[in-house]
């Protein structure tokens, strides 16, 4: 839902480009509104179509032999079930986008050491049967970028919005940060809750003797996310909310819209180029270079993208 975010964003900035002419400035809703009003539909919508997902979830637990005990506190039979978690790691880009869809979401930030966390990406195809990341390298960057993003969202919106928990005090020491997680939620302790801590799954399957090969990585890129790792151990997320920061990341939400929009322009511009310029013997030169710096461009925009 990250990328539907900026979607909806160009969707605005063309139902609103001619003024009183647009539906949408004619009858002054505001880009809010309309981002509200997507996330109150996909909201409904998943709640909805909470039962097809608890039926594949036993079909898939009977296949697997798993204990029916732990389907039961997340069935509707327990109880009814007003909120939903995505724990998708891309979101960590999107935060500012998210929060417009969805105004009242709250985003938790479980962060974990980087070794760990490196050591579980290169062996993400023992599970998924896809590599998940193409080197050691490609990991550590992704490890800062995902970290350094959460890092601003705490900035941005306060312990109120985003709260930081860490995975080694999920591991050592549950019930407290469990309680202090649900107290951030609003949502009530129970010792149910520790249940499923206390089997510990190695979901990469990443054996003990697991040891990266491949291309070297950058001693300095390991360096950065050390460096980061350590301190995120040692200091606590700020205290309360910067309207700076916030403003920051509304800066570059606005930013990837506008490239956005006008990829598709800019791609047929570079089309329109090619056609001329390859007509001509003489211009041969011209045209390499022109393909050449077009695909430099499509690789800054995969880059940023990815």
């Amino acid at each position: 839902m990250g990328n539907f975010a900026v979607n909806v964003a160009i969707a605005y900035q063309i139902g609103a480009a001619r003024g009183d002419h647009s539906i949408l400035s004619a009858m002054d809703i505001r880009n809010d509104e309309l981002f509200a009003a997507f996330g109150q539909s996909i909201n409904d919508l998943i709640l909805r179509h909470r039962r097809h997902l608890e039926r594949k979830r036993e079909d898939r637990s009977a296949a697997l032999k798993i204990e029916a005990r732990w389907l039961e506190a997340t069935s509707t039979a327990a109880g009814p079930k007003g909120r939903w978690v995505d724990g998708t790691p891309e979101y960590s880009f999107y935060i500012c986008g998210l929060r417009k869809l969805f105004p009242d979401a709250l985003f938790v930030h479980i962060f974990r050491d980087v070794r760990a966390v490196v050591r579980s990406m290169l062996n993400f195809h023992r599970v998924a049967g896809a590599q998940l990341v193409a080197n050691e390298q490609e990991a550590y960057h992704y490890w800062l970028r995902t970290v350094n993003a959460c890092i601003e969202a705490e900035r941005a919106y306060g312990p109120s919005v985003v709260y930081r928990i860490r995975y080694t005090d999920l591991v050592n020491n549950p019930e407290p940060a469990l309680r202090s997680l649900l107290g951030f939620l609003g949502e009530p302790y129970t010792a149910k809750c520790l249940e499923p801590l206390e089997q510990r799954i190695n979901s990469s399957n990443v054996p003990a003797e697991f040891k990266a090969a491949g291309a070297a990585t950058d001693p300095a890129v390991v360096e950065n996310a050390m460096q980061l790792c350590a301190e995120m151990e040692q200091t606590p997320q700020p205290a309360q909310a910067s309207c700076g920061a916030a403003d920051e990341m509304e800066a570059v939400f606005r930013e990837r819209v506008n490239y956005v929009a006008t990829m598709d322009k800019a791609y047929q511009e570079a089309r329109r180029i090619i056609a001329t310029l390859s007509g001509s013997a003489l211009l041969s030169y011209l045209v390499t270079g022109t393909v050449l710096a077009i695909a430099d461009c499509c690789v800054a925009v995969l880059s940023q993208l990815s």
